[in-house]
Order: structure tokens, then sequence, then C-alpha cells
């Protein structure tokens, strides 16, 4: 996988950026999120391709030539290609947006390598933690030689679920996301791009802080794994962030907070503690962490998982938190309110996520020192 010259890869987003409404998104994944972000894209004027790896989910968006949307953007959204080839899908892209669950992500990686172009841009939406750093070592292993921009943003830009095979609703569109692109330098010029149809999404610094700003980490696997008795019995009826939490919860997710903002420090990255993500995207106050929750209110109606086996532990834990503790086992950091998670949640779910998980090894800095790593996602 190359790069651009500073030259080349400016004319090019200038070109794409130029394209106004004309630009041509392909939304990869047809689940909750994807299911609203192509629809909303179309809302919005947009042509949009959709592709999903199984024909089945795609059937009631092909009946229907699009996808119903509801909630704080309502309309119908026409999808121009709905399909499960993916060099169809994304043949005419511009931009390639990534809407599945971080274990999709190599998959789409080794899926998409034959029929990149230059000049695309792939965004991770969003790529939790080494999402971009995996999907580039994907790439090159697979020698792809297309020189594309490829990034990821720190979360996903709206709160959604799918009611049906072709509708979904928007609960909230957050008020800020942020995005980084590898290396960094190509951050303004893919957001010049991305601006014409989220305005939302705000320069990160880089890869590093995307993936380690990944507050589904701290809110899913323990809120999941502490609420397994209540979700088993009620099928997850009840609002998982509000009723799930307790002031005693709070607590071991503040020391899961406090862990990963350590590791990150490790790497001389500053990030946001929970409390002060809920504030910035939700608006929300709070003198602790429970209390920033409780006054979340775009959480309020958002239902607990039906069942523990649910992607806020096969997911979030191999993905989040077990790539945070390699990253910390790697750099002398300890994690051991991380690490019990990881423990309970393989004993649940009885995998192994250490085996599954993005190491540091399978994102590519496994033996870099913090100067390496911190020179690799910056550019120099």
């Amino acid at each position: 996988m190359k790069d651009f010259s500073e030259k080349e890869g400016r004319e090019i987003l200038n070109a794409i950026r130029k394209k106004g409404r004309d630009i041509k998104f392909c939304v990869l994944g047809a689940g909750n999120g994807g299911m609203a972000m192509a629809a909303h894209l179309s809302i919005m004027g947009f042509k949009v391709n959709l592709y999903n790896r199984s024909p089945e989910k795609l059937r009631g968006i092909k009946w229907h030539g699009g996808i119903q949307l509801s909630g704080e953007v309502s309309g119908f959204g026409k999808i121009d290609v709905i399909t499960s080839d993916i060099e169809e899908a994304i043949k005419d892209a511009d931009v390639l947006l990534v809407v599945v669950p971080a274990p999709g992500h190599r998959f789409i990686a080794e899926k998409c390598a034959p029929y990149l172009r230059d000049g695309q841009i792939i965004i991770l939406n969003p790529g939790r933690t080494g999402g971009t750093l995996e999907f580039k070592k994907t790439l090159i292993d697979c020698k792809t030689d297309k020189r594309i921009f490829l990034g990821e943003t720190q979360t996903f830009v709206y709160a959604s679920r799918s009611l049906s095979s072709a509708s979904a609703h928007i609960f909230r569109i957050k008020n800020e996301v942020p995005l980084a692109v590898l290396p960094a330098y190509w951050i303004p010029g893919v957001l010049s791009v991305i601006h014409e149809a989220f305005p939302q999404f705000a320069p990160g610094d880089n890869v590093l802080k995307t993936s380690l700003d990944n507050i589904g980490a701290v809110f899913h696997p323990a809120l999941t794994v502490f609420n397994a008795s209540w979700i088993e019995k009620t099928r997850g009826n009840f609002d998982f962030y509000h009723d799930g939490l307790s002031r005693s919860l709070s607590l071991i997710l503040e020391e899961i907070d406090k862990e990963r903002i350590s590791v990150a420090s490790a790497l001389g990255i500053k990030v946001n503690s929970a409390r002060e993500w809920l504030y910035q995207v939700y608006n929300s106050p709070g003198n602790d962490l429970y209390e920033a929750i409780q006054r979340t209110f775009s959480y309020k109606g958002i239902k607990a998982p039906s069942q523990i086996d649910h992607r806020y532990i096969w997911e979030d834990v191999p993905y989040s938190l077990v790539p945070i503790s390699s990253i910390g086992r790697m750099l002398g950091v300890k994690t051991p309110t991380i690490d019990a998670i990881i423990h309970l949640s393989e004993i649940l779910l009885r995998k192994d996520f250490w085996l599954e998980g993005r190491t540091v090894e399978k994102i590519g800095i496994a033996g870099m020192s913090v100067k390496e790593i911190r020179q690799m996602v910056v550019g120099l």
C-alpha cells in the first residue's frame, strides 16, 4: 500500500470535494448503523451504494428500493446499488464508509483489496481500537498497491436501530465525532470531503487518539457482564444505560476508564475521560460518571442486549479491551480491571478473546518504540 505525494493527494481530495452533492458514497454493512447512514446520505441528496456480505439482509431493501428512516431524520432514502458483490459496490465510489462490527474489518479489507482504485477514501465507522492499523496491515498483507486515504471515527455518528428489513430509526445524531486519517497530515483534506455530508465530523489528532478515545470499551462490556442475570431474565427489557447502571457499578466503569487513560498517556496521547466525552457529545453534565450517564437523555429508551452473546462483548472485548491491555503490556502499564472484564467475558461466552482479538502483533506495532509508533501515525 502506497502513499500520495503531498501535491497529488491535495489535488485528488480537492477534486472529490468539488463534486459536492455528486460525491458517490458506498456504505459497507447493512446493519443498524449502515442502514441509518445509507438512508440519511440519500435523503441529503447523495448517490449511495449499499453492500452487505449476506444477500438475505438486503432483500427487504431491494424490494422497497431503499430504506425508510424515522427519528431525528425522517424520509425515504433511495439506494442506487444494493448488492453483495463488493466489486460492484465500490467500483464507482469516492468514499467507502465501513459500518460493520470490528470483527468484520479484516474481512472487508480482504474483500476490497483487489478492487480498490487510487484516490478512494475509506473510513471505519468507528475503528474501535486499532481498526485503521489492522485494516492497513491487512491491505499490505494482500499486497495492495493502490494509494488510498484510510481513517476512522472515534465513535459512530448515530445512536440508531433498525426497525425492520427496510427501515431504521435515528435516536440522536452526535454533536461532534472526531475523525483521524493515517497518516495524520491527510486529516484536513479528508475532512473537507466528508464535511459535504457530515459537518459533525471534527479533526482528531491521529488514529491512536481516536482508537484510545473508544468510549464503548468503557461502557459496553462491564455493563453487560454485571447485568448478565437481568439480561437473561428479561431478555433485555430494561433501559441499558439508565436502569442497568448503579452507583457501585459506575465505580468499576471509572476504573476501566482510568486504565484506558493510563495506556494512552504512555503513548503520549491525551484522551478524554468518559465523563468529559458525555459532556462534549451529549451536553450531559455530572459530578461523576454515574450522574453524567443518568443525565444523558439520548440514552433513554435504548434497551439492553436481549442476550449475553452480543456485540457488547464479542466485539468490544476482543477489539477494544484486548488491544488496550495488549498495548499496556508492551509499554509496562498494568490494566487489572480491564483484564478482569476480559477474563469474565471469556467465561460467559466460552471464547478465547486474546486469541481472536487485536493484539499489538495483529495491528502491526509489536516491538516498536513509542517514538516509532507516533512517527508512523503522524507520517514522519
